[in-house]
């Protein structure tokens, strides 16, 4: 089996473009991944592009020894987006050797090591905020509204959910400043004041047994952080979730309140958690298999299982993202809860030939070989990112 071509698909999301790899044998089998951060779509197909030098007319199934060529053959440009275009061709190579083989990638390495996995609904309340007109719902416009909306999402059968911060208004908005600006990342009492409610609201209806995260991405600076941490105490967190403290900051921020903390998502590799590990400095560690790829993220995962920290899986795109996620979960020991969306573009359903099973917010671990799922080439194109 050789590989004869290598491509990309840019496709349009809710909140950014979805990237996805096709990888063609002489064999007919095709390889699929999704990967990478969608807004910087043209580098990273770039990347893709002069990385496939490395990988066409190769056979595809030694995947070990195509990610450490890649890995060597890179070393002046290592990490960030040529990490993330490495992830799209590994990613899509496992595709490929689990279809040759007939069955599941996970089975390639020793799984599965469960048949279902837990997830949360992610980006609960933020979606219908910042997105409704996208979604065909109605905007967020007082509390009494938002408190609509979480009821009528308790009958979904989910019981773990992770929100952002909105800010109240008409309608209400979400917390940009770390993104787009003011970039001193301070917090108000206003911001407080509207976390608290915002989760108040949802353990109210949820009850005392619903699991609540909170993410704050990169909004604020490490004392920012123990104030907010500290004021939600009272609301029993799954854990409070951030992007961008290194790890005595993180280990700070942990000692100084009993609200678990989660973090990681951004880190790319093994190595670059191990500060963070070995300070003991997060509850949870954040880790993204699209950003990275399999080989790197089971890992990393193997690391924080030496450190006694369970992982809980980056996994807000399409579908072909939650079968590699669920693939990666099956595959490891410590997973605590995984990422969903369960709310997302109303055409992702098309991009794709088997849907997920999620019952109750437990996902079935899929059986099919590969990933479990094909990508359909016509959608893609169909819904292809024009900028």
């Amino acid at each position: 089996m050789k590989v004869t071509s290598i491509e990309t698909f840019v496709v349009k999301g809710l909140t950014r473009p979805w990237l996805f790899c096709a990888i063609h044998t002489d064999e007919g089998i095709t390889g699929y991944s999704e990967f990478g951060q969608g807004q910087m779509a043209n580098g990273m197909c770039g990347l893709v592009e002069d990385l496939s030098a490395l990988i066409i007319g190769k056979d595809p199934r030694p995947v070990e020894r195509h990610y450490i060529n890649m890995a060597r053959a890179v070393q002046s440009a290592y990490g960030g987006a040529t990490w993330q275009a490495m992830a799209g061709i590994e990613l899509a190579l496992w595709d490929i050797k689990g279809k040759a083989l007939g069955v599941p990638v996970y089975e390639l390495v020793g799984g599965p090591t469960r048949d279902h996995q837990k997830v949360y609904w992610s980006h609960f309340i933020s979606y219908q905020t910042n997105n409704h007109g996208v979604l065909g719902r109605s905007p967020v416009r007082s509390y009494d509204d938002l408190r609509a909306f979480v009821k009528e999402a308790m009958k979904s059968g989910y019981d773990s959910f992770k929100t952002n911060i909105q800010l109240p208004g008409d309608p209400f908005t979400g917390l940009s400043q770390g993104r787009e600006g003011p970039h001193d990342q301070t917090i108000t009492k206003t911001m407080i004041d509207a976390a608290y409610r915002q989760v108040s609201i949802i353990r109210e209806e949820g009850g005392a047994g619903v699991n609540i995260a909170l993410d704050v991405n990169q909004h604020f600076k490490a004392d920012a952080h123990i104030r907010l941490a500290q004021a939600l105490e009272p609301l029993n967190l799954m854990w409070m979730e951030l992007d961008n403290l290194d790890a005595e900051s993180c280990r700070m921020l942990k000692d100084a309140t009993r609200t678990p903390i989660c973090t990681g998502e951004q880190k790319l590799g093994p190595l670059n958690y191990y500060p963070l590990l070995e300070r003991r400095a997060m509850d949870v560690m954040k880790l993204d298999l699209q950003w990275q790829g399999f080989i790197p993220a089971r890992r990393a995962a193997a690391m924080a299982e030496h450190f006694e920290i369970n992982i809980a899986p980056h996994n807000y795109n399409t579908h072909m993202s939650m079968f590699q996620t669920m693939n990666l979960c099956a595959s490891v020991t410590n997973v605590k809860i995984s990422e969903s969306d369960p709310v997302q573009a109303p055409w992702r359903d098309e991009l794709v030939t088997v849907l997920p099973e999620i019952n109750n917010g437990v996902v079935t671990i899929p059986k099919g070989p590969g990933w479990g799922t094909e990508l359909k080439e016509d959608a893609l194109r169909k819904y292809a990112y024009t900028g």
